[in-house]
């Protein structure tokens, strides 16, 4: 076992594009560091974090469905492998993407700059730098380990089922810390069940969007199912979410969505729900168009822009300076997509040659035995 990992781990981390892609992004974010010297930090950091949040839930999210196939089975699963297992392999980069934004706490996030803006238990107890910093890493670095578990296929239906409650467990803090605390004041139960489903419909969305060969036929029409069901499930969350502010009427909640109700805010929500939602589940009620690899492609192809457009609607008005944020999350999408089509690409070879070899089985068989013994 131990040959294998080490096997595995030598493809890729000696592996050229790999390296090149690490250093792109260290290299990205001290450059970031270096124009925080001669500019307002602030856009910086908090165009990284909206980048992030658009980034990111494309690895997480494969995760998650990689987890979801080793409890359930299916084709689709089987089909989709060559895009989810390198994407979810790329979570251990999204740790180190999130660098940035536990160094600069203080210029993103209000609580961090200024304490007495919440309350004082919750300072205290929560919402302060160093528990911030020790839930990122728990929730980080247990997705790198599954992640790069499930997509070295040493999986197992029980690790899968502690897997998804693990991450469960951390999204749920995982969205309340990075995105919701932006504006600490206002509360939504489902805002960490929305953040997730998020990550479900990206993920779902690149892999239709890419299209391995065997995703065609029946395998695209399963594809394009869970698409439909995963488009319900954000669309019917923020609905209900809404719902619930407005009948409940709190001043910190309407203020909340007082922020995004300006002429341009109210464009970007309708784009995206007409282009990101309306339009591909339209589009994929059609059955001939939901089993073509053209058809799903497209319907992907807008659901990743309409979620760009979504979490941007989410976390750019809680900003100040929101065209230097706009700017600067666009750019950093830009650069992190590269890099992940770097490493992306190179470690699809590295799995690929992983499951080809012989030691993969042997290594399976010994997980597998451990797994027995410890039930």
């Amino acid at each position: 076992m131990r040959s294998a990992v080490g096997e595995l781990a030598g493809r890729t981390i000696v592996n050229r594009p790999v390296a090149i892609g690490v250093v792109l992004l260290l290299a990205i974010e001290g450059l970031l560091a270096v124009l925080g010297l001669f500019v307002p930090v602030e856009p910086l950091l908090r165009g990284w974090l909206v980048a992030f949040a658009i980034w990111s839930p494309v690895p997480i999210g494969s995760m998650i469905l990689l987890l979801i196939h080793c409890l359930t089975g299916g084709k689709w699963g089987q089909a989709a492998a060559p895009i989810l297992r390198p994407a979810a392999a790329l979570t251990p980069v999204v740790a180190l993407a999130f660098v940035p934004v536990l160094v600069g706490l203080r210029h993103i996030y209000p609580w961090a700059a200024d304490p007495s803006a919440i309350p004082a238990d919750v300072a205290r107890w929560y919402l302060n730098g160093p528990l911030f910093s020790i839930r990122a890493l728990i929730a980080l670095g247990g997705w790198s380990v599954l992640a790069v578990t499930c997509a070295a296929g040493w999986g197992s239906a029980l690790l899968a089922g502690l897997g998804l409650t693990f991450f469960g467990l951390t999204i749920s803090l995982a969205a309340v810390d990075w995105y919701l605390s932006l504006e600490p004041h206002y509360a939504a139960t489902a805002f960490a069940a929305t953040i997730a489903v998020q990550q479900l419909l990206a993920a779902l969305a690149v892999t239709a969007l890419i299209g391995a060969p065997m995703i065609e036929g029946k395998v695209a029409g399963d594809l394009g199912g869970l698409l439909i069901a995963t488009l319900l499930g954000l669309v019917y969350l923020e609905l209900m979410t809404f719902i619930i502010s407005w009948y409940g009427d709190l001043p910190q909640n309407a203020a909340w969505f007082l922020k995004r109700s300006g002429f341009g805010w109210v464009a970007t929500l309708i784009v995206a729900t007409l282009i990101g939602a309306v339009l591909p589940f339209a589009m994929l009620l059609v059955t001939a168009i939901r089993r073509s690899r053209r058809g799903l492609r497209a319907a992907g192809a807008l659901i990743v822009f309409g979620s760009a457009l979504h979490i941007a609607w989410l976390l750019v008005p809680a900003f100040d300076v929101q065209a230097g944020v706009i700017v600067v999350a666009c750019a950093a999408v830009a650069a992190l997509a590269l890099i992940s089509l770097l490493i992306g690409s190179a470690l699809g070879r590295a799995l690929e040659m992983e499951a080809s070899s012989p030691s993969r089985w042997l290594v399976s068989l010994s997980i597998s035995g451990l797994l027995h013994r410890a039930r």
